[in-house]
């Protein structure tokens, strides 16, 4: 097939479900694609072994040419991350930056090494004694969370708006944090040199701030050039190059390109927003990075889906997701309640929030992304991309479906 052919079909069945989802099954955008996706998968992969379809072939020569985990992380993540952070208002953001922080920071790093020793201790029980450097590593591919799928819950369900900057601002940050943590756990899982703490704590700070500084300064460079301009298809062409251009630099610079994207994101969608663009600029702006995060966070579930297809399962390793299921919750929970426990004096926050943090704190395609760029051991491998599967498949049917309840539910009458 050619990458035209692949293109087509990909666009093809994501139409398909999303027509489905809105037509008879009504739910949320993403949620709705990933259970139809999901479904799709399990057909497939009921064909595939009653011999009536070859799907797994199928799925391999279309990620083959996709490469998922290369498609994600260096190039859709920057695109999500930039359209999200358009939408927060830095000062509502400027207002909750202490949660957000430590939530995206603290609560990331914690939650990291709970999943990991958890897992640690855990996994010898169904005869799977992984070394603490990969349970750390699954810890560390699994904390960043990914709401995108529940802010319209969230709205509906009438949150109150601190707790929804929390969610949106610590999901934008802790995605970048995420990947930086990520890479430096890989980093020593896999390294046959002695790595020291003041190693990982300089790269850590060199890609992190490096990131934010490098997003400020390319962002600000767009909007001085939006300034100068009024003309809404050349402004677009500037976003655009912003986001593509801009990661692809700060990856070749060596800092945090998904930092890089919220922070150019955030220059564009406040300042950019108010001084630099008309109202009609505006409105297309936010229609054009709409449409794209809609169409993209589609294409990435079905995409998803094919993976699941190629992937061998076997009975130990599905165990071990379910497993990672409540680890990964209690971890989430230990992270959140510490950071509510510690600013509960500066920072008022509303009834039940430690529960919709913990629950809304979804796992989606980040985190797939991370488990598949996994390449040795291959045994290893297999067995995190399951696990991670299983904990993410859960979190967005199972918490995404339930989320809006649980809001309601802890919203005072």
């Amino acid at each position: 097939m050619t990458a035209l052919q692949i293109l087509a079909a990909l666009v093809t069945v994501t139409a398909a479900f999303s027509y489905i989802n809105h037509r008879w099954i009504r739910l949320p955008a993403a949620i709705g694609i990933m259970a139809i996706s999901l479904g799709a998968s399990l057909l497939m992969i009921a064909a595939d072994r009653l011999g009536w379809l070859r799907a797994a072939d199928l799925a391999t020569r279309i990620l083959e040419r996709v490469a998922l985990d290369q498609a994600l992380l260096h190039g859709a993540l920057g695109i999500l991350l930039f359209a999200g952070a358009l939408h927060i208002d830095l000062g509502e953001l400027r207002e909750q930056r202490l949660p957000v922080v430590l939530l995206a920071i603290g609560g990331t790093v914690c939650s990291t090494f709970i999943v990991g020793l958890l897992a640690y201790l855990a996994l010898p029980w169904l005869g799977l004694p992984v070394p603490f450097g990969f349970c750390l590593l699954f810890g560390a591919l699994i904390s960043p969370t990914d709401p995108i799928a529940v802010l319209g819950i969230l709205k509906g369900a009438g949150v109150p708006k601190s707790l929804e900057m929390q969610i949106v601002g610590e999901s934008l940050f802790n995605d970048g944090v995420g990947v930086v943590i990520f890479a430096t756990v890989l980093e020593v899982a896999t390294s046959h040199q002695p790595v020291t703490v003041a190693a990982v704590l300089r790269d850590f700070g060199r890609e992190a701030v490096g990131g934010a500084a490098f997003g400020l300064g390319s962002g600000y460079l767009a909007f001085r050039l939006l300034r100068t301009i009024d003309h809404y298809q050349t402004e677009l062409l500037i976003t655009l190059a912003l986001v593509l251009g801009g990661y692809a630099l700060a990856e070749r610079l060596h800092v945090s390109a998904p930092i890089a994207a919220v922070f150019s994101g955030l220059v564009i969608g406040n300042p950019g927003r108010a001084l630099g663009m008309s109202s009609l600029t505006r409105d297309t702006l936010d229609k054009f990075w709409s449409l794209v995060d809609e169409v993209l966070n589609a294409l990435l579930f079905v995409l998803v889906g094919f993976e699941l297809v190629r992937l061998t399962i076997s009975f130990a390793a599905l165990a071990a997701g379910a497993l990672m299921i409540p680890v990964v919750l209690i971890a989430r929970l230990a992270s959140v309640s510490g950071v509510v426990a510690l600013l509960g004096r500066r920072c008022r926050f509303p009834p039940g929030a430690h529960r919709l943090l913990t629950w809304g704190g979804l796992r989606g395609g980040i985190s797939v992304a991370l488990a598949l760029s996994i390449d040795d051991p291959r045994p290893m491998r297999d067995l995190l991309v399951t696990m991670t599967y299983v904990v993410v498949v859960f979190s967005i049917l199972v918490q995404g479906l339930t989320l809006g309840g649980l809001a309601r539910r802890s919203s005072p009458r």
